[in-house]
């Protein structure tokens, strides 16, 4: 995919912002010193009386976020994927989920491809951390598209919400009139013999892997799970009812992260095959992205070898 367009979907995320905040006058944005990394900046500009710059101080900008939107607003709280929910999980526990205050914690450089910034930067524990609050919609968009798509639908909506975005330029997989729904799976290839599950930056993966096992006689579906949480149980046991086996991908740990939720449906409601591509309950460390994703075993040729290791 050396040729398609890449955009990062935090880029996706401030340009939307700054749309969607000409149409609600009642959006807030907020960052902890990291407007120009986080894109929030694009808002800022435009919006300069509705922006919030509490410095570093994550905790502080949840617990803030939280008054604020009950209060009456909406709130974009941003700031690096570590700091959101490592930093600050315990007022968001108590001061979002547990109020079910109307706050998207839109979390920017999730994963590994952070790259440089080393394992201190590089969070593989943010979906599980996220996905364990009742009441939290969990979301991780693959494209810029997709994203801008799945945040206007999820700001419509008065709930807490955790949204992943990444550092790094992806493939722009989607059209603008994409028909995603959020809490619905999107199934873009078809194929009965393994079935991959992906999420955020690996669905472009995903599709390359499914090419070449395409070549290899390997007929794979792939799925982009863009919500974690509410989760299409429905997708994942139609894959596992009807392929031999479920790849799941992901830029996270496979403990919690999309393997451990979609283990957990079917070991409740159809038991099938599952090999997982992800974090293995290591630590990161500084890197250029795409060395990273290699040497830890999240691309496309890992997926390749999972699901031929499920097929054959």
């Amino acid at each position: 995919m050396a040729d398609v367009k890449k955009i990062a979907t935090r880029q996706a995320y401030g340009e939307f912002l700054a749309e969607y905040g000409a149409e609600r006058q009642d959006l807030i944005a907020m960052s902890a010193d990291l407007s120009g990394s986080n894109k929030t900046d694009i808002f800022e500009k435009a919006f300069p009386e509705r922006f919030v710059e509490t410095g570093i101080s994550e905790q502080d900008m949840y617990a803030e976020a939280a008054g604020i939107a009950h209060s009456g607003h909406v709130v974009a709280a941003s700031t690096f994927a570590m700091f959101a929910a490592g930093r600050a999980f315990e007022i968001i526990r108590n001061s979002i989920a547990h109020t079910h205050a109307n706050v998207k914690i839109c979390a920017t450089h999730g994963g590994i491809t952070v790259g440089e910034d080393g394992a201190s930067h590089q969070t593989f524990e943010d979906i599980a951390l996220m996905r364990v609050l009742p009441d939290m919609v969990v979301l991780n968009p693959a494209d810029a598209v997709s994203t801008k798509i799945l945040l206007r639908q999820e700001f419509e909506q008065e709930r807490p919400t955790y949204i992943r975005l990444g550092r790094a330029g992806v493939p722009v997989i989607y059209s603008e009139d994409a028909p995603l729904k959020i809490g619905k799976g999107a199934q873009l290839k078809d194929g009965n013999d393994v079935a991959i599950i992906a999420t955020g930056i690996l669905v472009a993966d995903a599709l390359a892997a499914a090419e070449t096992l395409e070549a290899e006689g390997i007929s794979a579906r792939v799925i982009d799970m863009h919500t974690i949480k509410p989760l299409d149980e429905e997708i994942i046991i139609k894959a596992a009812s009807e392929c031999k086996g479920i790849v799941t991908a992901e830029e996270h740990s496979v403990i919690g992260g999309l393997g451990g939720a979609v283990a957990e449906v079917t070991a409740q409601k159809c038991p099938c095959r599952i090999a997982m591509v992800g974090q293995h309950d290591c630590f990161g460390e500084s890197g250029k992205p795409a060395e990273l994703l290699k040497k830890y075993g999240m691309t496309a040729d890992d997926i390749v070898k999972a699901a031929e290791g499920l097929v054959k």
